[in-house]
Order: C-alpha cells, then structure tokens, then sequence
C-alpha cells in the first residue's frame, strides 16, 4: 500500500469515527431533553423527540402512540399537577447500540419530587427505560420508549440487561 492509499484509508476510517460519535453524541442529546421539555411543560417540544407515529410507553400506567398522545401526556392535568407542585425528570446517559440507521438503548429515568413541608426533594420513581431511535432527515428521533418503574417487577430489571 503506498502513502497515498494509507492515507485514503486513514482518511475513511477517520470520517467514520466521526458519524459514529456523531450519532452517539445526538442520540444522546436527544434523551437530554426529554427531562426540560416535559418539566417546563412544553408538549411539543417533547413529542418532537419522536417519530410521527412512535410509542411512549410509561408502564403501566399510560401507553402513547404518536406526538399528539405525548403531546396530551404533557398538557393533561397529572403530569401538570406534578410540575406545578415541583417536579423533575431525570435520565441517565442511556447505553447506546447503533446499527446503521437505527439504534437501541437502555437507561435510567428518576422521578423526583419537591416536598414543601419537609423542605426537600425526594425520589418517587426509578425506572428501566429501553428505547429505539431512528436517523430521519430531520436528525436522529426516538421510535420506541418503554419506561418500567424498578419495582422489584423481574421483567423491568430485565430491560437493563445487556
């Protein structure tokens, strides 16, 4: 191989580093907003996180299909409640996979909430969160999240599995 071609293929294996912390670098942007948008109350900016036609499922208490159902998660009057006593979302940085255009993960999200009369803020929820991304021409966008509070459910530990 002569210098030329070294340096072609040092130049390929560079750029595709680059898309692929690239892309790590955005899915993992995208699980970060999740947690502001939903607590300052902004719905669609929420539901943009998604695909058109993805799935939210909170186990078990609520199963959404597409933005406007995420949408109406975030402007109805339980998760209003909760932001408005004080309330945040908090999700670790998820275990990435990625596959050419699609990508899987698995995460943590807590639920903490504000207690005025103890002057504090406490855990009310730790969940397993599994996800399914997707590289759309709009950027990377979450097709799939199951989030399962760890309540000692045997399937909800089994979502952190590797």
């Amino acid at each position: 191989m002569n210098e030329i071609d070294e340096l072609r293929a040092t130049v390929e294996m560079l750029a595709e580093k680059v898309r692929a912390l690239s892309d790590q670098v955005e899915i993992m942007q995208l699980v970060a907003q999740y947690g502001p948008a939903v607590d300052s109350g902004s719905g669609t900016a929420a539901a943009e996180l998604w695909t058109e036609d993805g799935t939210f499922d909170a186990v078990p208490h609520l199963r959404m299909q597409g933005r406007d159902e995420i949408v109406g998660m975030v402007h109805g009057g339980g998760h209003q409640s909760l932001i408005q006593n004080g309330c945040g979302h908090v999700l670790t940085v998820p275990h990435i996979v990625i596959d050419g255009d699609h990508a899987t993960g698995r995460s943590y999200a807590l639920n903490i909430r504000w207690d005025p009369d103890a002057d504090r803020f406490w855990v009310a929820r730790v969940s397993a969160n599994t996800w399914r991304w997707e590289r759309t021409p709009q950027g990377w966008r979450i097709t799939e999240r199951v989030n399962a509070n760890l309540d000692g459910t045997a399937e909800h530990r089994e979502m952190l599995a590797p």
